[in-house]
């Protein structure tokens, strides 16, 4: 008979084992860590007034479709009062609607009525800048405390300076918008600076009063609902404070922002502590309210090393933003890839990643050419495939849905971006971020369905009657429907839970893998197989490469518009054939198995807990006796 010290022992080392076994079953996800987040253009979605502009009422209109397209939240592109130098990026009051798209009455609905569908809207939050028509500027200009150091003023150079004349510029700064970065006020005699539009003057963030007016404007915000931010052109927040020449990348053209290495303007140390002050005001907010995680998006066109500098401090004590923007489905890829290219742009990413913490993948935005134009009308389904299969969160961009492309056509004299505009005539076109703005195509009828008004903010693409989201509902097969069946699957265990491998399998073939381990036998797991073909030509892979298959045949679980195959087909890993640009999900049938499970695994955590409870009463039956 085992003595009573060597079975309590047993029990101990038990219930041990059998503990890590149960705290290993799926950990439960917060609302945003594995959600498609769909970013709105307010001007271009819907317009309900018939004034040719989109506004919040066309978005509370049109939240249906979000519903019926399987998104569970939004970002809105700004909304706030504007003279619209640069379509509401330049805000001149960051606690009201602008009227052009509604009143705050309007946008308070939209949080109510979001939420009835389940829903959450993250606004855009504009913190480096300002327009000069806020009420803090024209103070400032006018050195009425506390807001005579709200804004970066200077008193420019005078060297070389003759009598009466007006001190040079402070420095070699350009602005991203071409141009100067300082711009002369007559009301002070000092230069201000604007690193994009001149009605975008830069706030002073080492003027603690400035941080303090934007935590309010964050809990003013929270307060009505909103469940997120996104923080706009963060990594422009801080500059050097001797304001010293940067050094020249491009001498060829002194007046772009290309003109410059941007080391004293951008990426600033300073930033990522603001950020993680305004990271403690939000989680403050939902510890005292109750309510939902509220998350930080930031948005910082920097190298790696910076980027991941947003999620945490170096040593892990300080939290930053819940994701940075990764952007190199957008900056660093293209239709050029090679698979190879996308194995490593992914891999490295998530290489780098912080451990603990949550990716994301942008497909598009509103400031870069959209999918089908960057990748071709053949890619779409592929490229969308890829980011909702992929580890983490999914960022895409309205529109992306139903394959729209740029108007690069739109004429000098419609063109609006001030990044188009300063350009003229002759150079606009490339540079113009409208192509990617305009209208969404609800339908084939009159202006797409977006507006009833004689003339739309920008001209609609005139290919909309071909492309459009009615024309595609009612097709047997559709980029749209692809969407919606893509964003069903990424709801399974698989994919919000599930682990990651991938494989270029040529210069053409990418292929990609998701899989949770929970059986002895690993080959009955549940698992779902990604192939994309980026090229015009047929290719057959080995697919067992990449997975290893319970039997010889596999079944079709997804197909894009390009495919070959039917969902339902069995097929041959072993030799998988791939049709031009084809994108497709496998699954083997056993992975249907584990049906009887909830999708969180709380049949699996049942088994561990009746195993651990009738371990703990045998041992203790046997103690006592």
């Amino acid at each position: 008979m085992l003595s009573f010290e060597v079975l309590r022992a047993l029990l101990a080392t038990l219930v041990l084992l059998l503990s890590g076994v149960f705290a290993q079953q799926d950990a439960p996800k917060e609302w945003w860590e594995t959600t498609v987040f769909y970013q709105i253009y307010p001007r271009s979605f819907f317009d309900s007034d018939d004034d040719g502009v989109g506004d919040v009422k066309g978005i509370t209109a049109k939240l249906q479709h979000l519903k019926d397209t399987g998104l569970e939240a939004t970002w809105l592109s700004p909304i706030f009062s504007s003279p619209q130098v640069d379509f509401g990026y330049d805000v001149s009051d960051f606690r009201s609607v602008d009227p052009l798209f509604g009143t705050n009455e309007d946008l308070e609905e939209l949080f109510v009525e979001a939420k009835k569908l389940g829903i959450k809207i993250i606004l855009d939050f504009v913190p480096n800048h300002s327009s000069n028509e806020h009420e803090w500027f024209i103070k400032s200009e006018q050195r009425i405390d506390p807001y005579t150091d709200y804004y970066v003023w200077h008193n420019g150079s005078s060297d070389g300076m003759q009598p009466g004349e007006r001190p040079r510029v402070p420095n070699n700064w350009q602005s991203v918008f071409r141009g100067s970065a300082w711009e002369w006020s007559e009301e002070r005699q000092q230069y201000y600076l604007h690193q994009f539009a001149v009605g975008q003057p830069d706030l002073n963030y080492r003027n603690e009063k400035v941080i303090e007016e934007f935590d309010e404007i964050l809990r003013f915000w929270m307060q009505k609902g909103a469940s997120g931010f996104r923080i706009d052109a963060v990594n422009h927040m801080f500059e050097v404070e001797d304001f010293r020449d940067e050094p020249i990348n491009d001498p060829s053209d002194p007046l772009s922002y290309g003109y410059t290495h941007h080391i004293y303007t951008k990426d600033l140390l300073e930033t990522y502590d603001v950020v993680a002050h305004w990271r403690e005001v939000m989680d403050e907010f939902v510890k005292e309210n109750d309510v939902d995680t509220i998350i930080m998006m930031t948005e910082a066109y920097a190298n790696m090393t910076m980027t991941m500098k947003f999620y945490e401090s170096d040593d892990g004590t300080q939290q930053r933003a819940h994701f940075p923007f990764n952007f190199v489905m957008i900056e660093e890829l293209g239709d050029a890839s090679k698979a190879s290219d996308f194995k490593y742009i992914i891999d490295r990413w998530l290489e780098n990643m912080p451990r603990g913490k949550v990716t994301n993948w942008v497909l598009g935005n509103h400031d870069k050419p959209r999918v089908a134009s960057r990748y071709g009308r053949q890619r779409i389904d592929g490229m969308a495939l890829l980011v909702m299969t992929l580890p983490g969160v999914a960022v895409i961009y309205n529109g992306e849905e139903i394959g729209m492309e740029d108007f690069r056509d739109i004429s000098y004299e419609d063109t609006k971006d001030p990044q188009g505009c300063n350009l003229g005539p002759e150079s606009y076109k490339w540079a113009s971020r409208d192509p990617q703005r305009t209208p969404f195509h609800w339908d084939d009828t009159f202006n797409a369905g977006f507006s009833r008004a004689p003339r739309t903010w920008l001209p609609m693409h005139p290919l909309y009657r071909q492309t459009n989201l009615l024309k595609q509902k009612e097709a047997d097969c559709s980029t749209y429907k692809f969407y919606v069946d893509a964003l069903k699957l990424r709801k399974e265990r698989v994919f919000t839970h599930g682990e990651f491998r991938s494989r270029a399998y040529n210069d053409d073939v990418f292929g990609l893998v998701r899989f949770v381990r929970e059986n002895e036998q690993r080959t009955l797991d549940p698992f779902y197989v990604v192939m994309i073909n980026f090229a015009d030509r047929t290719h057959t892979v080995d697919v067992s490469d990449l997975y290893r298959f319970s039997g010889d045949s596999a079944t079709v679980r997804l197909i894009g518009t390009e495919s070959r195959h039917l969902v339902g087909d069995v097929v041959d890993p072993s030799a998988l054939v791939l049709g031009p640009y084809e994108a497709i999900m496998i699954g083997h049938a056993d992975a249907d198995a584990d049906d009887d499970a909830d999708a969180d695994g709380s049949a699996g955590v049942k088994v561990t807990t009746d195993l651990l409870l009738f371990v703990i009463i045998t041992c203790n039956f046997l103690l006592i006796k």
